[in-house]
């Protein structure tokens, strides 16, 4: 098993290596003028020419990747270009505000969609029909429509959570969840109906194996065969598909951030990548590359434990 850990830890790390050298040279070969940008249309040839030297835009690229990988192993990602803010600052206020989101939405759609699923699979009949068709429905409607629904009727309307903004946790765990309650049943939505299906074919097929029958012919209790022994077994398909789930609602966030004024990492991207802050475009990519690593990482733990043939192999 420590094996597997160590050969999926340096895979990750190669992983987030190529990506953010690909941005990086991706961004330098964009043919912009970051200088000029900066400085607006107004600026002297002068006034350009020192403030690329002072970004150091003058230097060859490949001195300037270097430079910049080796301070970003140091943990240093360098310095806003815009606001001349350390690129760590701003992702680290950043960042707390999109794990919320995210992780919220990723347990709201672990909790339904599994609960929908296996009352789908074993009930059968009209119910399960119900639920193929809001799964088609939920999943073909778009996050921010919900969202923008959600705000109109929950907070304009009726007034029960903020329209926007967000509370840190550690200021008031209420007011954060209430901030981030709507959020995420926005984000979550598509993501309940392509888990809940997952769930829904994993458990019927695990019902109808042998190892079932038996179980439930030697006499055992019908909710235990169901949930130690079913659900254990369809368990990890349906995991496997809500981590693609947790990477997609990363991508998602960025939406449902702006309509509910979240100042998270999405808004982060959006306005770096709207100026051409390099700098912290780079961070930003780094970072969410490790957060999908880490939590495929996790996911491979959890289907070690749930599936033994996983940590054999």
């Amino acid at each position: 098993m420590l094996l597997f850990l160590l050969r999926r830890l340096g895979a990750g790390v190669v992983l987030v290596w190529v990506i953010a050298t690909l941005t990086f040279f991706l961004t330098s070969l964009t043919g912009s003028d970051p200088a000029r940008r900066i400085l607006g249309p107004t600026a002297g040839l002068d006034q350009v020419a020192a403030k690329t030297a002072e970004l150091g835009l003058d230097r060859p690229v490949l001195e300037r990747y270097w430079d910049w990988l080796t301070g970003a192993l140091r943990g240093d990602l360098g310095t806003s270009w815009f606001t001349n803010a350390p690129v760590g600052g701003l992702i680290g206020d950043a960042l707390p505000v999109s794990l919320s989101l995210v992780i919220a939405a990723t347990v709201l759609t672990a909790a339904v969609s599994i609960a929908l699923g296996v009352v789908a699979a074993v009930r059968g009949g009209w119910l399960d029909g119900l639920l193929q068709t809001i799964s088609t429905v939920a999943f073909a409607v778009p996050n921010f429509l919900v969202g923008l629904l959600l705000s109109l009727v929950f907070a304009v309307e009726l007034g029960l959570f903020p329209a926007l903004g967000y509370t840190p946790l550690a200021e008031d765990p209420g007011a954060w969840l209430a901030s981030i309650a709507l959020p995420a049943i926005a984000l979550a939505i598509g993501a309940i109906a392509t888990v809940a299906t997952q769930t829904r074919g994993s458990m019927i097929d695990v019902l109808q194996q042998d190892y079932v029958r038996t179980l439930r012919s030697r006499g055992l209790p019908a909710r235990s065969v169901l949930l130690k022994h079913a659900l254990r077994n369809a368990a990890p398909a349906s995991l496997t598909v809500l981590s693609l789930q947790f990477i997609a609602l990363i991508s998602g966030a960025v939406v449902i951030e702006k309509v509910f004024g979240l100042n998270g990492l999405g808004e982060r991207a959006t306005s770096a990548a709207g100026q051409g802050d390099v700098p912290l475009v780079l961070g930003i990519v780094v970072v969410a590359v490790v957060v999908v690593v880490v939590v495929n990482l996790v996911v491979d733990l959890a289907l070690g434990w749930l599936n033994p043939k996983v940590r054999i192999a």
